[in-house]
C-alpha cells in the first residue's frame, strides 16, 4: 500500500481523502468543523481521527493540503478600462485561486483608497494600460496607494513605460513587479501574474492566516482551493502522458456563498458569424466566481438574479414563504433541507444558481450593424459545442433529482443569446473529491486522472427539456 493524504480547508469544513497509490483507490473520506477561530490544526486533527476510524492508521508516503479558510486568498484588482485591462486583471486573479472582492477602473480616488484600505485584500494587483500606451493612470494610481499607506502587499503588472515611476512611488512598501497583463490591446499575458500571486500566498497570506503550521507539515506548499479544482478540471480535460482526458469540459462549484465556474475549452464559435468574436481573448482555461450567488450566505442574491416570480413558479412555494426561507438561510447557514418546502427551495435555488452562473461565464451573441446591415457577432466563449458538465456541490450531491437539477446549466431555446453547452453529459462529484484530486494531480497525475474518470461517472445529459 501506498497511502497519500489530501486535505481540503474550507471555511466551514476541513475535509481529508486518503488514496492509495498502489492500486489505485479512495480508503477513505471524513471531514470536520474547520477551527479557524482557534486553531486550523484542531480542525485537521479532528478530520483525521475521524478517517483513521474508518481505515486504520496510515503511514502516508505524501500529504498535500489546499485551503479557502479565513476568506480563501482575498484580492483588489485595478486596471484602466472595464471591458480591457480590468477585465485582464480578473481572470489573472481568479486564475491563480483569488476571491476579486473588489475591482477599480481609470483613476483611484482617495474615496476609493479608503474603500480599499478597509477591505483589508491579502494582496493588491496593480495594472493597467497596453505597453507604450496610456501610463498616466497606473502611475497617479501608485501615488494614492502609496500616500494611504497601505500595508498589504501589490503585484504590478501594468504599461512596462510606468513600472519605474510606479515603484518610486511605492518606495518601501511590499511591491512584486510582473510583466504587463496586456501588453498589446486584446491580448492577454497572465500566467507570470497568477505564478506571482501563488508565491506571494505561499509567502506571506499563508502564515497572517494561521495556516504555517498545517503547511509545514505537507509535502508540497499548500495551494488556494479553487486553484486545486483548476488543475482537477485540466487534468481530466486534457489527460496525461499516454493517458486520455475526456475533452472540453464546463464545471460548476456550487457553494453556500459563491459559485464558481470553470471551462477548459478554446470557445472558438460553433457558427459563422460573419464577424470574429470581439473583445480580449479568453485563456482556454477560465474560472469565473459569482460571489452574490451561493445557496445560503448569498441565497439573496439568487432571488435578486432571476426574480422571486421565477423562484415561486418553480418552486411552488407561496411568496412569503419564499422570503422567510431565504432570511433563514442567510441567518442559519448550516440549514439543511429537511422539510418538504425546504428541499423545494433548495432544488430551485440551486438551479437559478446553476442557470445563472454558466450564464454570466458563457459567451453571447448579439446583432451588430455595419455597413453591410445587421450582423451576429460573439463575445466571450462559444461553449454551446461542450459534452461534459461537472457539477460540485452539497446542495447538488444531496439531491435525489441532481441530474434534473444539473440540467439548469444547458442551453435554454429561451434565451437564445446565451452560449451555453447545448448537450452535454452530465457528472456528479458525489464524494467531494475534485479539490483533492486536483491536489494529487501535481505529484501524481495518472493516478488522480484515473480515480476522477472512477469518480465522475456520466449519469446522462442531453439538451435541457
Amino acid at each position: 500500500m501506498k497511502p497519500v493524504l489530501l486535505v481540503d480547508i474550507g471555511s466551514t469544513y476541513t475535509k481529508v481523502v486518503a488514496v492509495d497509490l498502489a492500486e489505485p483507490r479512495i480508503l477513505g473520506t471524513a471531514a470536520s468543523h474547520t477551527t479557524v477561530e482557534r486553531d486550523v490544526a484542531l480542525g485537521l486533527n479532528q478530520a483525521l481521527a475521524n478517517l483513521e476510524a474508518k481505515t486504520g492508521r496510515l503511514d502516508f508516503i505524501d500529504r498535500l493540503a489546499c485551503s479557502s479558510a479565513a476568506g480563501g486568498l482575498r484580492m483588489v484588482a485595478s486596471g484602466l478600462t472595464p471591458s480591457l485591462t480590468e477585465k485582464a486583471a480578473l481572470m489573472a486573479c481568479l486564475g491563480a485561486g483569488a476571491k476579486v472582492v473588489r475591482s477599480f477602473t481609470y483613476a483611484l480616488t482617495e474615496q476609493d483608497a479608503a474603500e480599499i484600505k478597509a477591505l483589508r485584500p491579502d494582496i493588491f494587483l496593480l495594472s493597467g494600460g497596453t505597453d507604450g500606451g496610456n501610463d498616466k493612470v497606473i502611475t497617479h494610481n501608485a501615488g494614492v496607494l502609496a500616500a494611504a499607506e497601505v500595508d498589504f502587499p501589490i503585484v504590478l503588472a501594468g504599461n512596462q513605460d510606468a513600472v519605474g515611476r510606479c515603484q518610486a512611488l511605492l518606495s518601501g512598501r511590499e511591491v512584486y513587479t510582473t510583466g504587463n497583463i496586456m501588453p498589446r490591446l486584446e491580448q492577454l499575458c497572465i500566467g507570470p501574474v497568477q505564478d506571482q500571486v501563488r508565491a506571494v500566498f505561499l509567502d506571506r497570506i499563508i502564515q497572517a492566516k494561521g495556516l504555517g503550521p498545517v503547511a509545514e507539515q505537507m509535502t508540497l506548499p499548500l495551494i488556494p482551493t479553487p486553484a486545486a479544482v483548476l488543475l482537477a478540471m485540466e487534468l481530466l480535460a486534457l489527460g496525461t502522458d499516454g493517458m486520455r482526458g475526456i475533452g472540453e469540459l464546463v464545471a460548476v462549484d456550487l457553494g453556500g456563498a459563491t459559485t464558481d465556474v470553470y471551462s477548459i475549452a478554446v470557445g472558438e464559435p460553433t457558427v459563422n458569424y460573419t464577424l470574429p468574436p470581439k473583445g480580449i481573448q479568453e485563456p482556454f482555461a477560465k474560472r469565473t466566481v459569482e460571489g452574490d450567488i451561493g445557496m445560503r450566505y448569498s441565497a439573496a442574491g439568487i432571488i435578486d438574479a432571476v426574480g422571486i416570480e421565477w423562484v415561486v413558479e418553480k418552486s411552488g412555494i407561496a411568496t412569503h414563504q419564499v422570503e422567510a426561507l431565504v432570511r433563514q438561510f442567510g441567518e442559519v447557514p448550516d440549514t439543511l433541507p429537511n422539510t418538504p418546502e425546504l428541499a423545494a427551495l433548495d432544488r430551485t435555488l440551486a438551479s437559478a444558481a446553476l442557470k445563472t452562473a454558466v450564464a454570466r461565464h458563457a459567451g453571447t451573441v448579439a446583432t451588430a450593424e455595419t455597413y453591410q446591415g445587421s450582423v451576429l457577432a460573439q463575445t466571450g466563449k462559444d461553449l454551446m459545442g461542450i459534452k461534459h458538465l461537472i457539477v460540485i456541490g452539497g446542495a447538488i450531491i444531496h439531491s435525489p433529482v441532481a441530474g434534473e437539477v444539473a440540467k439548469s446549466a444547458l442551453f435554454d431555446s429561451r434565451e437564445p443569446a446565451s452560449l451555453r453547452p447545448k448537450q452535454a453529459d452530465i457528472y456528479i462529484d458525489r464524494n467531494y473529491v475534485v479539490a483533492s484530486l486536483g491536489l494529487l494531480s501535481q505529484k501524481y497525475p495518472r493516478e488522480a486522472l484515473t480515480l476522477m474518470k472512477q469518480e465522475l461517472k456520466a449519469e446522462g445529459g442531453g439538451a435541457r427539456a
